[in-house]
């Protein structure tokens, strides 16, 4: 029951948002969100950490006459999510209260729904069910961002559309094979245990790569990535950092491993060459970059790399490095794009050069943009800092210049973190607007200091975190590692 509700609670939210419409959008919402969050919390204290199991499970008939059922469960992996997911909404929400003025209702509603839609993803143990909020999380950010977005806004969100919309395709090809090769089941499970000689694996790898690739995004596809954060509205780009970017890297370790074992042992080296291209060459993209959304949009699409990597490596210390980084990156990129919008809201800029010497205005915010900076660039007792040291680990038992080539992941993150950081706080006042700044208003601080708290929590103390993965990670690893090659 309670998957169930963490889907339905924020989706029927976001209907009641729509009835009530634009009077009582703000706390219908935010009461929503954060009922939305609640019933995600029994999930982790309940949660059995020593077993591999799917767990909470439900199900019921859908689509009989097709063997299309309503089937949920968790496990280690997916269960991080779920609360990463429902926490973010309710942060997106609190920090959407100054930022939109028209069509307050229907944009309140688009977040909530998207919410319980990305619970959707998390949860789904049948493909048709997964496939329907997959495609499902696409319309709500395409409105947040072709409604609310900046002046190219329409270009932004139909190219993210249109990226998105074709990978899926191939999927969907590969989902209705293995129907087919399953004996009529679309049962996620069912698949895992599916007897496919390794000319049909690599044919389906290749269909689901598309679909996963573009969401994470891996480059090459990643073009679309920068221009749907530079036009969406704050919330929408915390929103897009935090948890769609996952649903891709998610696609691999539910779908990809366990079902192609053989043919994802065989193009282990593709997906780690493209990793590497991702971490090292769009790290050097970053630091040329001269507006702040889009710095941080191309340092997500490097960091996301790091998560690949880890998959394909095949070890504990990659695949976990992978889902702890996965979820730091959910922290510290929500982060950094809500100090942005902060900023934005006061100048109506995202332009590095018009900045300079905020510290002297804003100590706050300054004090705390340190320590999302920092954490982007992976320092030690930040989250940043857990889930790359481990992908780093497992580089190196793999070999030593990969390890190299991925630990350039911490020079060049800080490289191009703090010179956006220093251009933008320290030197002296030479703006007129910058020299007017208010510092951080209470809902602000109650946004930004929950994910400090979050960012700090994870770099001092991962256990929580990284506990109810173990079982999990060691039975897909198991399980690839019996593959035939």
């Amino acid at each position: 029951m309670l998957l169930s509700l963490a889907i339905w609670i924020p989706i029927a939210a976001g209907v009641l948002v729509l009835a009530l419409g634009e009077r009582y959008a703000r706390g219908t919402a935010l009461a929503g969100s954060i009922l939305g969050f609640a019933v995600t919390l029994p999930l982790y204290w309940s949660f059995d950490a020593a077993s591999s199991a799917m767990q909470f499970v439900e199900f019921g008939h859908w689509i009989e006459r097709f063997n299309v059922n309503y089937h949920l469960g968790v496990d280690g992996i997916s269960m991080l999510f779920v609360l990463l997911n429902s926490f973010i909404t309710v942060l997106a929400v609190i920090a959407s209260g100054s930022q939109v003025d028209n069509r307050v209702a229907q944009y309140y509603a688009a977040f909530l729904i998207l919410s319980g839609m990305l619970n959707g993803v998390f949860e789904a143990l049948d493909a048709v069910l997964f496939y329907v909020f997959f495609e499902g999380t696409l319309i709500p950010m395409f409105i947040i961002i072709g409604v609310w977005g900046g002046p190219n806004r329409v270009y932004a969100s139909v190219k993210f559309f249109l990226y998105t919309l074709m990978g899926s395709l191939l999927m969907l090809v590969a989902l209705l094979y293995l129907y087919g090769k399953s004996g009529g089941s679309f049962a996620i499970l069912d698949w895992h245990k599916l007897p496919l000689p390794l000319g049909a694996q690599q044919l389906l790898f290749f269909g689901f790569l598309f679909a996963f690739a573009v969401k994470v995004p891996m480059w090459p596809v990643h073009t679309w990535l920068p221009d749907a954060h530079t036009e969406a509205p704050t919330a929408g780009s915390v929103v897009l950092a935090a948890i769609l970017l996952k649903l891709g890297a998610y696609g691999f370790v539910r779908f990809s491993l366990p079902i192609m074992p053989d043919a994802s042992r065989h193009l282990a080296w593709l997906m780690i060459a493209l990793s590497v291209i991702a971490v090292v060459y769009i790290g050097f993209v970053a630091l040329a970059q001269t507006d702040m959304k889009r710095l941080i949009a191309y340092s997500s699409i490097s960091h996301m790399g790091l998560v690949t990597l880890g998959f394909f490596i095949f070890n504990a210390y990659g695949v976990e490095g992978a889902l702890v980084q996965m979820i730091s990156h959910g922290f510290v990129s929500a982060a950094l794009f809500l100090c942005v919008g902060v900023l934005y809201d006061r100048m109506h800029s995202r332009m590095i050069a018009d900045y300079g010497g905020v510290v002297n205005t804003m100590p706050k915010f300054a004090s705390l943009m340190m320590l999302f900076a920092m954490a982007n660039s992976g320092l030690p007792a930040t989250s940043g800092f857990v889930g790359e040291f481990l992908v780093i680990l497992g580089a190196m038992k793999t070999g030593f210049w990969l390890a190299f080539l991925a630990a350039t992941t911490m020079i060049l993150g800080a490289a191009y973190t703090l010179w956006m950081y220093k251009r933008v706080m320290f030197g002296p006042v030479a703006n007129p607007q910058v020299a007017a700044l208010k510092d951080l208003n209470g809902r602000e601080v109650t946004v930004l200091g929950l994910l400090a708290l979050a960012v700090l929590g994870m770099g001092v103390y991962p256990l929580p975190f990284t506990e109810v993965m173990h079982a999990s990670v060691n039975e897909l690893l198991r399980h690839v590692a019996l593959a035939k090659i």
